[in-house]
């Protein structure tokens, strides 16, 4: 189905305001039936504020909304599901311990004639959806047996049943392997075909131009521009989000393999990883890729002593060291910078100030006494040094761009004075102004001395950044790339680790 002319959804003029803060001012934003429209920015931009106002989880300022030309006064979430809005969001919003079908009408289950439930309806109404949408799961499958990827694709088949003429989409791959994010665009597309509008949401500026027809920049709450897909490019777009040129985002200086700083051999963790053997030297960035599931976060919180193993030795500095929980991991400097920085990076309702100095008060403390002084100023001394943006030190973190909240945890373990710090997809959800500065940081540090352990997933990252790359497979390691075995020509050599993490063997 082509993109017709009038919109179905119109935000005209919209402004919100909070307490000190103007976060919109004046958006306009449009989608088509059978548009796969881009929606872009740094964090802080407005873009979860303005689909907030869209979903009716904040009420505008001022500005009006229009459906199919229409104005409506969206009062509530449930209130825009039944005006035809869906939202399909990064932290999937399932009832795990429920079946596929359960969740399709959760609040709302259909009863027969009896009064009892109507299941013979609700699972043939589901399998219905999940059949036209060629989704391989069944609606009596239980939640939580499903992959990620799995049920990202029920949560989109249960927008679409509840007859969606606009889904948002908000960093939908951010958590998928290469070979799910083929095939959430396929269902996309599909979706695209019945005539319902999309709104993407995404940080991977190459999705946009695989995907979308329009794109939208919104910078500092303002909108900036709407430009048509294939009549821009990706330099042009971060020029407009940012206003700077980042096509060097990944060109940081390298610098000589220090000592070895530490160095596991053989550590295993049955049915998990297994034989896991290698050396991270000072001043070295030592990439981890693999595709989801492939057991790097896994092997890295065993190292950080969250998690246990069965067998295998960790030196660090040349010592044999037996780490059996983070706290022992910390005293002797290692630091782990977890990918869900929300639930296991910090307290999101505690203050910069707090979750900057929370892994390091014994270092400020005497007799349970906290020396406010000094915790004021490291906050402020890494505030500054990280250019984290927040009004104040006392701000809570969960109002914080993603982007700085990274820089918190960040702050957190130079506070500590870690040599070792594991960067666990440090770039998740982060914008593409925000992921330059993490690299930069990334770089001071191994001036430093540091010692780097990247994992990502986003090869095209790990590739421009690390000096060294481990490459794992199903818990397996299944080789180690030096930084000239995966450049060639100044270009990225990806077949050959793609090869690896597949588990075919050089």
């Amino acid at each position: 189905m082509g993109i017709e002319s009038n919109p179905i959804i119109r935000l005209n003029n919209i402004v919100k305001e909070f307490p000190g803060v103007r976060a919109l001012k004046g958006v306009t934003f449009d989608v088509r039936p059978g548009e796969i429209h881009a929606l872009v920015g740094e964090n802080g931009a407005g873009k979860s504020t303005l689909i907030k106002c869209m979903m009716g989880v904040h009420e505008p300022t001022s500005g009006e909304i229009y459906l199919n030309g229409v104005q409506q006064r969206v009062k509530d979430p449930q209130q825009a599901r039944t005006l035809g809005l869906g939202a399909v969001y990064q932290d999937v919003n399932l009832a795990q311990s429920l079946t596929v079908g359960e969740n399709f009408f959760i609040g709302n289950l259909p009863k027969t004639k009896w009064g009892t439930v109507n299941w013979k309806y609700i699972y043939s109404e589901a399998q219905k959806t999940l059949d036209e949408l060629k989704i391989n799961v069944s609606a009596k499958d239980t939640v939580k047996h499903l992959t990620i990827g799995q049920q990202e694709m029920v949560c989109i088949a249960r927008t679409v049943h509840d007859k969606s003429k606009v889904i948002i989409f908000d960093e939908p791959t951010a958590l998928l392997a290469n070979e799910e994010v083929g095939i959430l665009f396929d269902l996309i597309h599909r979706i695209k075909e019945m005539g319902v509008g999309i709104i993407y949401i995404s940080h991977r500026l190459e999705e946009i131009f695989q995907i979308c027809d329009r794109v939208t920049v919104l910078k500092d709450g303002a909108y900036v521009e709407t430009l048509n897909v294939k009549e821009t490019n990706q330099d042009d777009l971060v020029k407009l989000m940012v206003g700077r040129d980042l096509t060097n985002m990944y060109d940081i200086e390298h610098f000589p393999k220090g000592e070895c700083a530490l160095k596991v051999e053989n550590l295993t963790s049955k049915g998990v990883f297994e034989n896991i053997s290698f050396e991270a030297h000072k001043g070295q960035i030592l990439g981890m890729f693999g595709l989801v599931g492939a057991g790097r976060t896994e092997i890295c919180k065993a190292i950080f002593g969250a998690d246990k193993f069965d067998s295998g030795k960790i030196f660090i500095d040349g010592k044999e060291e037996h780490i059996k929980n983070p706290r022992s991991a910390m005293k002797k400097g290692v630091a782990l910078l977890p990918e869900d920085r929300k639930k296991e990076g910090l307290c999101l309702g505690l203050s910069v100030d707090f979750n900057t100095n929370m892994a390091s008060y014994d270092l400020i403390s005497k007799f349970c006494w906290i020396n406010l002084k000094k915790e004021h100023e490291r906050t402020n001394h890494y505030v500054k040094e990280l250019e984290t943006k927040t009004p104040s030190i006392k701000q809570l973190c969960k109002n914080l761009s993603g982007g700085n909240q990274q820089k918190v945890v960040i702050g957190k373990w130079l506070c500590r004075n870690a040599d070792i710090m594991i960067f666990d997809e440090p770039t998740v959800g982060v914008d593409v102004g925000a992921k330059a500065e993490i690299y930069k940081l990334i770089e001071q540090l191994t001036r430093q001395g540091k010692c780097i352990i990247l994992i990502s997933s986003y090869l095209p990252e790990i590739m421009g950044l690390a000096d060294e790359m481990m490459v794992i497979s199903e818990g397996k390691l299944m080789g180690t790339l030096d930084r000239s075995e995966f450049m060639k020509d100044g270009k990225l050599d990806e077949e050959r680790a793609l090869r690896l993490a597949s588990g075919i063997s050089e």
